[in-house]
């Protein structure tokens, strides 16, 4: 059974999910700009779509921003969910499409030193903003906390593999690496759209006081992991 959360514990979580969302959309909202220029100069498809994945972050976690800034986050969480969701799908369906036109010989990615390092430094950034959203959101029992927090690490495994694109197509020329890395961003994007969509990231909410604690057969709510 889950613990039920104290009113001035969830106060506290409530704070610290909003500072762990600002600093995400601000990091993110650096993180695009770069992202698009140095993409938009090399034609490459996985540094456009790191951007544009950074773009969605940021609406992804403005979202849950706003729903932690009523005093009933509850009330908004599904709607929440549906909107990083939908983040989700239309990252994978842009970059999709821009890495199969650049297969098909659309354009061959040029190399980009500038790209390099925001990905490596976002590698470095984005696992301890995910992890700390995370854990604040499965002890709050938020399914839009922890779908955010997942975001986030969504744009940990895109920065590596947009990295060894990049890296790939630097030192060896491999121009194909570039889109390749971008299909990869697309497959998961779609799994963790569908998860979101279901709201199966964290399995029941913060009980209100008096009621009783739903029963958590995954450890999702208990703060674990």
């Amino acid at each position: 059974m889950t613990a039920v959360v104290p009113a001035d514990r969830q106060a506290v979580l409530r704070r610290r999910v909003r500072w762990l969302v600002a600093a995400t959309i601000t990091y993110n909202a650096v993180e695009a700009v770069v992202a698009l220029v140095a993409g938009t100069i090399a034609s490459s498809v996985a540094l456009i779509g790191f951007g544009l994945d950074s773009v969605i972050e940021v609406s992804s976690a403005a979202a849950v921003a706003l729903q932690f800034s009523g005093p009933d986050p509850r009330r908004w969480e599904r709607t929440a969910l549906r909107v990083i969701a939908w983040s989700f799908f239309a990252l994978a369906a842009f970059v999709t499409v821009e890495a199969v036109r650049a297969l098909l010989g659309a354009g061959e990615a040029e190399r980009s030193p500038v790209g390099i390092g925001l990905v490596a430094l976002s590698v470095i950034v984005m696992p301890f903003l995910s992890l700390a959203q995370r854990r604040a959101g499965r002890e709050l029992g938020s399914a839009s906390a922890v779908a955010d927090s997942q975001q986030t690490l969504l744009c940990t495994y895109l920065s590596a593999a947009v990295l060894v694109g990049l890296v790939l197509n630097a030192v060896l020329g491999w121009w194909w690496a570039d889109p390749v890395a971008a299909l990869a961003l697309a497959v998961l994007a779609i799994k963790e759209g569908r998860a979101a969509w279901r709201g199966d990231l964290c399995c029941a909410p913060v009980p209100a006081a008096g009621e009783s604690a739903p029963t958590c057969a995954d450890g999702c709510c208990s703060g674990a992991g």
